[in-house]
């Protein structure tokens, strides 16, 4: 019996597995400063100044200057994008990075194609700054947890798609012929 060699796709489980790393911190800094605004409503003029006179009167119980400030640092946006970090880019490039590393192994075969699996990994990654861009600019369809306005929902759907795709073309050629799972 002749020993066969093959090499796995580790470039890709790798990328994966630093932006979920990347995105986990970023994700847990901006569910940090959601709760912080809780507390301290008035943290953006805090921090970073603002020429607003009435949100001095904060500490009378005065909250107009509030509700007219903030912009893209505001509660809801923060919030907005905290959510849409934790579950688009911690959780879906965990899982994608699991998913790589697993189909790999448990079908000993390479991912179908190379181009494909950097595809995906990049149209996902523009999806999430996408998503903190029109979310700082004040742009959702104001959907719990379906913020997304539609081009990046169509950029999600494209991602899934390429992903279905590649994951089922290694299926299709895989080296064992019994999946055991």
């Amino acid at each position: 019996m002749e020993t066969q060699k093959f090499s796995y796709d580790n470039n890709i489980v790798r990328a994966f597995l630093y932006a979920t790393i990347v995105f986990g911190i970023a994700g847990f800094v901006l569910g940090l400063t959601a709760a912080l605004m809780l507390f301290y409503p008035e943290l953006p003029e805090f921090l970073l100044g603002t020429d607003d006179t009435t949100i001095q009167s904060l500490r009378s119980g005065n909250i107009q200057g509030l509700i007219h400030s903030q912009g893209a640092l505001g509660f809801g946006r923060i919030r907005m994008m905290h959510t849409n970090t934790v579950i688009f880019a911690f959780v879906c490039n965990s899982f994608f990075f699991a998913a790589y590393y697993s189909i790999q192994r448990l079908l000993k075969a390479r991912m179908y194609s190379d181009t494909l699996s950097w595809i995906h990994f990049w149209t996902w990654q523009l999806m999430i700054v996408a998503s903190w861009v029109t979310f700082a600019m004040g742009f959702n369809t104001s959907k719990e947890y379906a913020e997304h306005e539609w081009p990046i929902d169509i950029l999600i759907a494209f991602s899934w798609i390429i992903f279905g795709v590649n994951m089922f073309a290694t299926i299709a050629k895989r080296r064992v012929r019994h999946l055991y799972v």
